[in-house]
């Protein structure tokens, strides 16, 4: 008996002349314009140098503003689902632009740096991020993994982008009147694309497509809303999915050059390009895992990027030629990018994609969570310690037991619509 809500699903409306790959397109530049966070260590020196501000205390503008996103995404989703995506769009590139700009009124007041930057342009950085992500789902149920995984993938691009832009505004005109006119450029690329956002027609399907046996299996019976989804246990296990892979990842973002320096001897100049090559592999991961998760389904990717790490950080302290260790770190991050560009689709399969704004806005506060907790949990053993070397196996034996997870986990159908379900050919 196959599920009468996937296979019976009405026809695309003839009204709806929308093109869904312009609509990809404007969520991609979004991100990108978004994923500009990312160049915020472009900013860390020239700041601490002009106002003698440490280093701990710049960055945690940026980890002010990541933690906001989490928080944010999740209201985003909830006004998506009452205003919709374009309007919520719009708002988010106001508070992003002018949070950024404002930023350039800073000098000297660090705690205006938090507001702005953190408070102003985070909550802009969440009610954007979560507009592509939750739109182009809808769009594409035939290639939810592939297309979430391009729009955040433009998320990960988007400081390979602005870095060196910034930089060269920073050297030409400081630091605060590059924040003024990025602000300015950030409101324009958000705002634009924008306009493009809208939900595609109720209950839409492409032309000529029927999901598969196997497509059904992998997905819920029903839509959920959030209320209904937070009542499942299938939520938080999602919810851990999310924050265990992102904590893994993160933790070698935020020392990616002290260890390398520490495992390899290699000079703090080399170690500095590691960040740099490391962020291809951020956005890369966010594609290819999605799209991967499209073959062999959403809880075999997080299986495989799980032992995968496990087996990365146990061996990471081992290796001491700084080409393997590249490597090594590369492979992590192509993880941790294809956690965020997997989850989106994950959730859509489970819970349904009519309200995954907010049911994956909220599950995005595992980002928060996780970019507190990795950075402090590999700094905190290194500190009691004395070596990296400690830290990276802790790591390596969470990922193995996170691995049990994705065993466990399967979409919140009964008993009943399990038997009943088609089984995968």
């Amino acid at each position: 008996m196959q599920n009468p809500n996937l296979t019976s699903m009405p026809s695309p409306s003839p009204h709806s002349r929308v093109n869904r790959w312009a609509i990809a397109v404007a969520g991609v530049i979004i991100q990108i314009a978004l994923g500009a966070v990312y160049a915020w260590s472009v900013f860390r020196i020239p700041l601490t140098r002009a106002y003698g501000w440490s280093i701990s205390q710049v960055t945690f503008a940026f980890t002010l503003a990541i933690l906001t996103l989490g928080f944010a995404s999740f209201v985003g989703g909830l006004w998506m689902r009452r205003s919709g995506p374009r309007r919520v769009a719009i708002v988010a590139a106001i508070f992003y632009g002018a949070g950024i700009f404002l930023a350039s009124f800073s000098a000297g007041h660090l705690y205006w740096l938090y507001f702005t930057y953190g408070i102003l342009a985070g909550t802009g950085l969440g009610l954007g991020y979560i507009v592509p992500v939750a739109t182009l789902v809808k769009w594409f149920p035939d290639k939810r993994g592939m297309i979430t995984g391009i729009a955040v993938a433009g998320f990960g691009a988007g400081a390979l982008i602005t870095a060196p832009i910034a930089s060269r505004l920073i050297v030409s005109v400081g630091a605060m009147r590059t924040f003024a006119i990025l602000g300015v450029i950030y409101f324009i690329a958000v705002t634009i694309p924008a306009l493009f956002m809208q939900d595609p027609p109720p209950d839409y399907r492409p032309a000529g497509w029927t999901p598969s046996a196997t497509q059904q299996r992998q997905r819920s019976s029903r839509t959920y809303t959030l209320g209904e989804a937070m009542r499942t246990w299938q939520w938080y296990a999602l919810w851990a999915l999310l924050f265990l892979n992102t904590s893994a990842g993160i933790s070698i973002i935020s020392h990616a050059a002290p260890m390398a320096q520490e495992t390899t001897d290699v000079s703090a100049a080399a170690a500095a390009g590691l960040v740099g090559i490391i962020s291809i592999a951020n956005g890369a991961g966010r594609f290819l895992w999605a799209w991967f998760s499209d073959l062999i389904g959403r809880r075999w990717v997080f299986l495989s990027m799980f032992l995968m790490q496990a087996i990365l950080f146990f061996t990471l302290p081992r290796i001491a030629a700084f080409p393997a260790f590249t490597v090594m770190c590369f492979a992590i991050l192509l993880c941790y990018g294809g956690g965020f560009g997997t989850m989106p689709a994950f959730a859509a399969d489970y819970f349904g994609a009519e309200n995954v704004g907010a049911i994956y806005g909220l599950m995005l506060t595992a980002w928060g969570f996780a970019g507190v907790f990795g950075p402090m949990l590999i700094a905190n053993i290194r500190q009691s310690t004395g070596r990296y070397s400690h830290a990276l196996t802790v790591i390596g034996m969470v990922m193995l037991c996170s691995a049990v997870i994705p065993l466990l986990v399967h979409p919140p159908y009964t008993h009943r619509e399990a038997i009943e379900m088609p089984r995968a050919a």
